[in-house]
Parts: C-alpha cells; sequence; structure tokens
C-alpha cells in the first residue's frame, strides 16, 4: 500500500470515531448531531492531510498560526482553480492573533475564535472593511470572544466579567459580525466545572446578544464535557491526524 493510501485510511479510520464519539456524546445529552459542529483543526499537518479531510466529507478547517494557514489555503485555492475540489472551504483562525496580522486573515478567514481585545476587534473590523471593499471578501468577518476560565492573560481570552464591553464592540464594527463565545479549559481543571462556567457565561451574553449562538468549546479529551455544557462547535486535531506535527510539506 502506498504511503499516501495508508494515510487516507489511518485518517478515515480516525475520523469515523471522532463522528462516533461526538454522535454518542450528543445522544448522552439529549442533543442531535446536527447541533455540535466538527471543526478539524490542521495546524502542524500539511495541506495534503487537509486535502484526505476534505475527500472524507469536511469543509471546514481550524489553523492556529497565520503563516500556515495562508500556505494551506492557497493549495486550496490551486486546487479548486485546476477544478480538483469542487466545494468551497471555510477556514477558522482559532490560535491567538497579533493585530499586525489582521489584514491578511481577514483575506481568507471565513471565522475568528479567539477575540480578546477592543484593539484586536478594531484591527479585524478595519481589515474586514477593507477586504469587503476590495472584493477579498463577500460577509463580515465572523469573530468569538476568547473567554479566560483562569485568568491566565498569557493563554489568551478575557475574565467573563469584561465579556459585555467586548461583545457590545464587536457588535457594533460594521465589518465583524458577533457570533458567540470559545474557551479552552486549563490544563489539568476538571472540564465539567469549566465548561459550565462557559455555558452560564454564554447565556448572559444571549440574552443581550440572541444571535451570538455559537459556543466554541471541547477537543479531543474533553469534547464529550463540553457537548454536555452546550458545545457547538468542537475542535478536534490529536484524533483526526495524531499527536506527532508533520514537518514535509
Amino acid at each position: 500500500m502506498r504511503q499516501t493510501d495508508m494515510r487516507l485510511t489511518e485518517i478515515s479510520t480516525a475520523l469515523d470515531s471522532v463522528r462516533a464519539r461526538l454522535a454518542a456524546a450528543c445522544l448522552a445529552a439529549g442533543r442531535e448531531v446536527s447541533d455540535v459542529a466538527l471543526l478539524p483543526v490542521t495546524k502542524f499537518f500539511p495541506a495534503s492531510d487537509a486535502r484526505i479531510l476534505y475527500e472524507l466529507g469536511c469543509r471546514e478547517f481550524g489553523e492556529s498560526r497565520e503563516q500556515e494557514a495562508v500556505e494551506k489555503v492557497a493549495d486550496f485555492d490551486r486546487a479548486a482553480e485546476s477544478g480538483a475540489i469542487d466545494d468551497p472551504v471555510r477556514w477558522h483562525m482559532i490560535g491567538q492573533l497579533q493585530r499586525n496580522k489582521a489584514r491578511s486573515v481577514a483575506k481568507w478567514a471565513y471565522a475568528i475564535h479567539s477575540v480578546d481585545s477592543a484593539r484586536l476587534a478594531d484591527a479585524l473590523d478595519r481589515a474586514a472593511l477593507g477586504a469587503l471593499s476590495d472584493g477579498e471578501r463577500t460577509a463580515p468577518l465572523r469573530v468569538l470572544i476568547q473567554v479566560s476560565l483562569d485568568g491566565d492573560p498569557a493563554r489568551g481570552g478575557i475574565p467573563t466579567g469584561e465579556l459585555t464591553p467586548l461583545a457590545e464592540r464587536i457588535e457594533s464594527a460594521e465589518g465583524l459580525e458577533f457570533a458567540g463565545l470559545m474557551a479552552v479549559p486549563p490544563l489539568g481543571s476538571e472540564p465539567d466545572e469549566q465548561f459550565e462556567i462557559l455555558r452560564r457565561a454564554h447565556l448572559l451574553i444571549l440574552e443581550s446578544h440572541p444571535q451570538a449562538t455559537e459556543l466554541s468549546a471541547g477537543m479531543t479529551g474533553d469534547l464529550e464535557a463540553a457537548v454536555r455544557h452546550g458545545s457547538t462547535c468542537v475542535r478536534v486535531g490529536t484524533a483526526l491526524l495524531g499527536s506527532r506535527p508533520v514537518i514535509s510539506r
């Protein structure tokens, strides 16, 4: 068996397993499978792996590094131009983002899950408006506020008590669409406790921003807990592609 065929089999098996886990988690939580999106996280892995996931039915991907994402987006654009792929793909920026990368990200990102300051929101608003004006995007940039569940600024996110002002800032931005919240539980914490904090924060936000229905929460190790507490999007990388980054392109 060729290496590419082996990788296809490996990823296909992993994807089936993750989909089964997600379906079981939804059943246990009394939710429909369609209520929770699976977002494959392809950071550190080559575009060829994302292309395999595309062949297996995935149309949305999560990235954490701007430059790496740009390379994958370009690969998919070339594939679309050549007719190798037909369906459009949505790219999500899920990692911490520097303001000086806003212009680049606004050209290719469907959504950003990691907005945690008014300054970043303002930079993204300007960038998105520029991209809309230049025809580089056709709709406002969807953004989720990253919530800090432990107060550690190094991990990104803002405390739950500071959500409302930032939500209002984003809501008023013409180039942005406030979509919801995102969080990553601290290492070693109890996922159910952390996701319950996030769920309550989300309910409060929904009272004043009913359109912000997205709750991006849950990864390979804790997706079941996230689903129990209302996640609408689980971000899964390791369970799909493995724990070792693939360096070669």
